[in-house]
């Protein structure tokens, strides 16, 4: 899966440097300059990792993450910051960072730490299960199961299903679905309805029960009839 990440960061150079690293590394960054602004992308957006600035006009970097996970946003989330006092850094812990950069640091650690913390987004599950669904994806195995059935899944398939489950039990939108995909690059408009389709037949088609749903105008959610 492609990873997209926000970057909530008020230096403008410091920010397209580290946003032009990371998308020679295959990621995709959304960019803004405060908090008030990052909450509004987090209503609208699912990212993988979230890499914030502590100092921000507007709303610092411990207020937005605090109100992110006061809205019960799980995204992982890295501070940045000049500020290297242990109570400054206990201060972004406490108010819900998973890990802690002090500037000026190295392009590579930081890539290092944003691949650590994708990876962690699941607590490191080598199994996803939504039990009632009777739905069980094994990371490792690449293998689905529904009702103890196992999915005969393409690729494209696998991920619409991860991506669902992942999100459950909220709805993902039809842009996110296909970000993670085919990331910028994407297909024709009807080119994900067939996606859609393929994986319905193997998701609903054998079972009595449908889970799989559209939502028009939105997306689609996994969900009992």
């Amino acid at each position: 899966m492609n990873l997209r990440l926000l970057f909530v960061e008020d230096d403008k150079n410091l920010a397209n440097s580290v946003i032009h690293y990371l998308e020679l590394n295959k990621m995709t960054c959304d960019y803004c300059g405060d908090g008030k602004i990052a909450l509004n992308l987090l209503k609208e957006n699912q990212y993988d990792v979230i890499i914030s600035d502590v100092n921000m006009p507007n709303m610092d970097g411990y207020t937005f993450c605090s109100k992110m996970r006061a809205q019960g946003c799980d995204t992982p989330l890295i501070m940045l910051t000049a500020l290297n006092d242990i109570d400054d850094k206990l201060t972004g812990f406490e108010s819900g960072a998973d890990d802690y950069l002090t500037k000026p640091f190295e392009m590579k650690e930081l890539l290092a730490r944003v691949n650590s913390l994708a990876k962690r987004r699941s607590g490191n599950l080598k199994v996803l299960k939504i039990d009632e669904l009777g739905l069980e994806l094994n990371i490792d195995k690449h293998v689905a199961f529904r009702d103890n059935v196992q999915l005969n899944l393409p690729p494209s398939s696998w991920t619409i299903l991860e991506t669902l489950v992942r999100a459950y039990p909220n709805a993902v939108k039809k842009s996110d679905i296909e970000f993670a995909i085919w990331g910028d690059e994407l297909p024709d408009s009807n080119t994900l309805k067939v996606h859609i389709h393929s994986l319905r037949q193997n998701l609903d088609k054998p079972f009595d029960t449908p889970i799989l749903h559209i939502i028009n105008g939105y997306g689609v959610e996994l969900r009992k009839k």
